[in-house]
C-alpha cells in the first residue's frame, strides 16, 4: 500500500456491522473488506447472510467473513456473540451500527394509511425506535465497552441519514387522485430515529473519547435502487448533483471514517447526500 494511503490500512483489524443483510451493510462490509479487515456480518437473516457470504468469498477468504444471526433489540443475543469473537481470539475494533427498518412509502399495501402521523401504529413506532434507536445503543455499549476496557481504543460509526438534518419532503410521495388526508408519507420514525443517532453520536464521542475509542456518524442520501422512475425524477430534482448515490459512492467515506485517516475527527455528522441537504 502507497505510504500516503496506509492511515486507511485495517489489516489486522475486525468489523463488526449490524444490518449487514441490508442494502447498505452489504457495501460497508466491501469497503471494510476492500481495507483490509476481518468482517462481522450480523443480522437477523440467516439464510441473506448466507447468500451474502457466498458473494463476497470471491472478493477475499471465507476466514475473513464471520456471521452471526444478531437480533441487536436482544442484549441476550449480542452478549453471546461478542464473547464468542472473544473465546475465538477476535477483537471487535470497529462497529458500524447499521441495522434499520427503513419504512418504504409505496401507497399500494396500506402504508398509504399507517404511514401517517395521525394513524401510525404505536406498534410499529415501538419496533422501529427499538431497532435503529435501542439497538445502536445496546451494540454501543456492549462492544464499545470492550474497546475502552483493555485500552486500544476503537471506532463507532452510526449509519444516519440526510433526514437526520432536514425534513422528509413529503411531496415526493405525493399520489394522484388520493386525499390528502390518505397521502402516503415517510414515517415519523425514521426522522426520529436518524436524528437520534447523531445524538447518541455525540454522546458516545466524549464517554471513552479517553480510552481511545471515537464515534462519528455517516448521513447518506438516498442510494438508487430500482425505485419508480416518476420518483428517482422528483427527487434528482432536490439534489445539486442531481441524481441518488449508486451502491458502492460511500464505500471511501467509510473507509475514511473507520481507520486512521479520520484519527483527529470524533463527534461529527458526515453528510453525503450530493448536496441535498444545502437547498
Amino acid at each position: 500500500m502507497k505510504k500516503k494511503f496506509k492511515k486507511f490500512d485495517l489489516s489486522g483489524k475486525t468489523a463488526l456491522i449490524t444490518g449487514a443483510a441490508g442494502l447498505l451493510g452489504v457495501e460497508h462490509a466491501i469497503a471494510m473488506i476492500e481495507s483490509g479487515a476481518t468482517v462481522v456480518l450480523t443480522d437477523i437473516d440467516s439464510d441473506a447472510l448466507t447468500l451474502i457470504k457466498k458473494s463476497l468469498s470471491a472478493k477475499v477468504d471465507d476466514d475473513r467473513i464471520l456471521l452471526y444471526k444478531m437480533d441487536v433489540t436482544n442484549i441476550k443475543e449480542i452478549t453471546c456473540v461478542s464473547e464468542d469473537l472473544i473465546s475465538s481470539g477476535k477483537r471487535v475494533d470497529i462497529l458500524i451500527n447499521n441495522a434499520a427498518i427503513d419504512p418504504k412509502v409505496k401507497g399500494d399495501d396500506g402504508l398509504i394509511e399507517t404511514s401517517r402521523l395521525e394513524s401510525f401504529p404505536i406498534d410499529q413506532w415501538d419496533l422501529q425506535i427499538s431497532v435503529g434507536l435501542k439497538g445502536s445503543f445496546l451494540c454501543s455499549r456492549v462492544f464499545g465497552s470492550k474497546m475502552a476496557k483493555d485500552g486500544r481504543g476503537g471506532v463507532i460509526l452510526n449509519i444516519a441519514s440526510d433526514l437526520s438534518v432536514i425534513s422528509p419532503d413529503q411531496r415526493l410521495y405525493k399520489k394522484e387522485h388520493v386525499a390528502d388526508s390518505q397521502q402516503p408519507v415517510k414515517p415519523i420514525t425514521y426522522s426520529v430515529i436518524k436524528s437520534g443517532l447523531v445524538g447518541m453520536t455525540k454522546y458516545l464521542s466524549t464517554y471513552w473519547a479517553d480510552k481511545g475509542v471515537r464515534a462519528n456518524a455517516l448521513s447518506p442520501g438516498g442510494v438508487y435502487n430500482g425505485q419508480d422512475d416518476n420518483f428517482v425524477k422528483k427527487i434528482s430534482q432536490l439534489i445539486p448533483l442531481s441524481r441518488m448515490a449508486e451502491h458502492d459512492e460511500y464505500h471511501s467515506a467509510v473507509q475514511f471514517l473507520c481507520s486512521d485517516a479520520s484519527s483527529y475527527m470524533n463527534g461529527q455528522n458526515v453528510v453525503m447526500d450530493g448536496g441535498r441537504s444545502t437547498w
